[in-house]
């Protein structure tokens, strides 16, 4: 062929949205545009009305749907942005030249059904890259209860991970629940999201951040990301409350989410003394990671597999250890357990999330050791390089007898 193959991905959110999988989403495709035709289609960001429709972006050609882009944190809302995104997320994939290869995340869960329709369409495989489990997530986190709706749910998402030619997990955890879920296990690879180890670097934990917000000299636990039903963050809150002797100990939530709003009523409530901070640029996030002497990472109970927190690459990337809050069976702590990187508490015990912060304020734990450690396993297993290879070797296998019709 004269031509690159050409990939169509589709998920809402690509950069410059915040979250995690929009960044990652963009890095890999940016990675990928070297042997790759990558086109995206995505929806609207609140913040940004005026993105243009269609656009080359660092090698990526971005079209932008004619999707709301209502306030997430009402579910309602949230759910008009996704039907909107999905209507017109049809619409435009089948009017783009003819892939040779589909490629879905899971943001919303259900354009992986969309996925299926536009690769069907046009005859060449889909691979869906699951990011998160639902309507599991939302079952167990009492979001959505009403049965009928879950069942429909249920189906539209195993009707695509029973049909997808490929199917990658961020985990070993979540590929098991893919596997419950009708995803064959022949056709599900595992390849942990990742950080890029340049970009983020161990910083000293004086620096100009820190000492803008008065952290310096002080002994920072940190929250850094979503602030949703999944991050547990108000078991960190209660947890503060058995800590108040502790004078120099400085608690830091930064980020942006449905509970922001909770935690802050119940940081209040308690009062609890929390420094909330939006969403840092990302160009300082080496600094804003490094400022803080051990990193909070919660995960609701019964979340396990369903969910893996991302941003734990980050924090290990900066050389900072963690304080895992989950299940047993979860990602995240088979890699802290592993590889010595971290703390790990049950979920939902505020107590023990205290115990585990005063020991590591008291010296009981090599912080500096720990961070080492984590920082020695993203720069082998989970750093930008290491998965964009590994995605490149999945799509190989996959685009060739599609390209070569």
């Amino acid at each position: 062929m004269n031509r690159r193959p050409r990939i169509l991905v589709l998920n809402q959110y690509y950069k410059p949205g915040v979250e995690a999988t929009a960044n990652l989403l963009a890095e890999l495709c940016e990675a990928l545009a070297q042997e790759f035709e990558i086109t995206v289609v995505t929806g609207r960001l609140n913040p940004y009305p005026d993105l243009p429709s269609d656009e080359m972006v660092d090698g990526v050609r971005v079209i932008r749907t004619r999707s709301t882009a209502f306030d997430r944190t009402k579910l309602h809302l949230r759910a008009v942005n996704y039907a909107t995104y999905l209507a017109d997320s049809v619409l435009r994939s089948l009017t783009l030249p003819r892939p040779d290869a589909v490629v879905t995340l899971t943001d919303p869960p259900m354009i992986g059904d969309v996925g299926l329709a536009v690769a069907r369409r046009f005859r060449v495989p889909l691979m869906v890259v699951s990011e998160d489990v639902f309507p599991e997530i939302a079952v167990e986190l009492k979001r959505l209860e009403n049965p009928v709706l879950i069942r429909m749910l249920r189906e539209m998402v195993s009707l695509y991970l029973r049909r997808a030619d490929q199917v990658v997990a961020i985990g070993e955890t979540m590929r098991l629940r893919l596997q419950e879920k009708g995803a064959s296990a022949d056709r599900i690879a595992v390849i942990e999201n990742w950080v890029d180890t340049r970009r983020i670097v161990p910083r000293s934990r004086d620096t100009a951040w820190a000492r803008e917000h008065d952290l310096v000299d002080r002994f920072v636990v940190m929250h850094s990301g979503n602030i949703g039903h999944a991050n547990d963050l108000v078991t960190l809150i209660r947890a503060a409350t058995f800590l108040r002797d502790l004078p120099d100990l400085r608690l830091v939530v930064i980020g942006f989410g449905a509970l922001q709003t909770v935690v802050r009523d119940v940081a209040d409530r308690l009062e609890v003394d929390v420094a909330f901070l939006p969403y840092q640029p990302r160009d300082i996030l080496p600094e804003s990671l490094s400022s803080a002497d051990i990193h909070y990472v919660g995960l609701a109970r019964g979340l396990s597999g369903f969910v893996v927190p991302s941003r734990a690459y980050g924090i290990m990337a900066a050389g900072r250890p963690m304080l895992v809050s989950a299940d047993e069976d979860s990602e995240t702590v088979r890699i802290a357990r592993a590889q010595r990187c971290g703390v790990v508490v049950p979920p939902g015990r505020p107590e023990l999330v205290a115990g585990a912060i005063r020991d590591a304020y008291e010296g009981r734990f090599d912080l500096d050791e720990m961070g080492r450690r984590g920082r020695a396993y993203v720069e082998r297993e989970a750093d930008r390089e290491v998965a964009v290879a590994r995605y490149r070797d999945v799509l190989a296998r996959l685009v060739p007898s599609s390209s070569a019709r």
